[in-house]
């Protein structure tokens, strides 16, 4: 049994040395410090209203870009994940008690910001019995009655060690995405994503189809952790098998150096072959570039996701 780590410590217990060479990071994977009257509105907005977002805690790259356009992705149930996994930079330890409060202080933040389109994350919460299902409900219900006009995305734990039916509790709240990421191949599972199981994320997902056919579904995977254009290939067939819509890809950059190691930078030409590739086998929509993260540009992707399924059902 893994040990867990003292609240606020950034861990994981499988780091790899701080002395191991990485690769050189090119132009193309930097961003600037963000700085605009945008991201510092957006960061008072969350402060004031105590709010978390995965954006800070994991280091996001985009956070200056989003910001400024007063878009953040808010992480619900805490900032203590019971997870470890190597690629991750958010704490890991004894999470505090579920803040009740915390659905209605997410939807008056959705409001106030004006958001047409919000993502919902979290960290896992295994101490919980419904691993934060019912948490996830009740913020998708109070966005929904404070902003009804913005979509919702929700990006989900895998509730691993939970009862199956409390999928259902999320899904009957009615997201209008759901996602989940597999984030690697399921090679480097246990180096990677040590507490997870790839078939068991790969089934969530196509769980939710199976309660909801209507529901967008959307996962993402890391690349240049080790794996190889085969292995992040299977894993598109994978998706599409469990009828996955939406597939983002994107570079991992290593948060601190006690952290998995990048094994390299994929140059934009090879995004671009995973993404001909991924529409090829079928997804309505895909984002495919070093900077792509699961949110980003969240709500103009959801747009174009909803155009595409018209599309293909000939009401357009």
């Amino acid at each position: 049994m893994r040990d867990l780590k003292i609240p606020g410590q950034r861990h994981p217990e499988k780091a790899h040395k701080p002395d191991q060479a990485q690769p050189k990071k090119p132009d193309w994977i930097r961003v600037k410090a963000p700085t605009s009257q945008g991201y510092k509105d957006t960061r008072e907005i969350l402060k004031s209203n105590k709010l978390v977002t995965v954006c800070e805690e994991a280091g996001c790259p985009n956070v200056g870009e989003c910001w400024s356009a007063g878009h953040a992705t808010m992480m619900i149930m805490g900032e203590i994940c019971t997870r470890g996994c190597s690629f991750c930079n958010i704490a890991t330890g004894k999470p505090d008690k579920l803040d009740t409060f915390e659905p209605g202080r997410v939807a008056h933040a959705v409001a106030t910001l004006g958001l047409k389109h919000v993502v919902i994350t979290s960290v896992d919460r295994d101490d919980l019995e419904d691993g934060g299902a019912e948490h996830f409900a009740q913020t998708i219900r109070a966005i929904r009655h404070r902003a009804p006009g913005t979509t919702i995305e929700i990006l989900t734990p895998d509730f691993l060690k939970c009862s199956p039916d409390v999928l259902e509790k999320v899904v009957e709240a009615r997201p209008d995405v759901f996602n989940h990421n597999l984030e690697t191949v399921p090679g480097l599972y246990p180096s990677v994503r040590p507490g997870a199981r790839y078939f068991h994320s790969l089934r969530l997902l196509q769980r939710v189809k199976e309660l909801d056919p209507s529901m967008f579904t959307k996962s993402g995977v890391m690349v240049g952790l080790g794996e190889d254009t085969q292995g992040v290939k299977q894993v598109m067939d994978d998706m599409r098998a469990a009828d996955v819509d939406f597939l983002t890809i994107g570079q991992y950059l290593q948060p601190t150096p006690k952290h998995h190691k990048v094994a390299r930078f994929v140059p934009p030409e090879e995004f671009k072959s995973y993404e001909t590739s991924a529409y090829a086998k079928g997804f309505l929509m895909v984002s495919a570039t070093p900077l792509t993260r699961s949110s980003y540009h969240a709500g103009d992707d959801f747009a174009r996701l909803r155009a595409a399924r018209l599309e293909k059902l000939g009401q357009i």
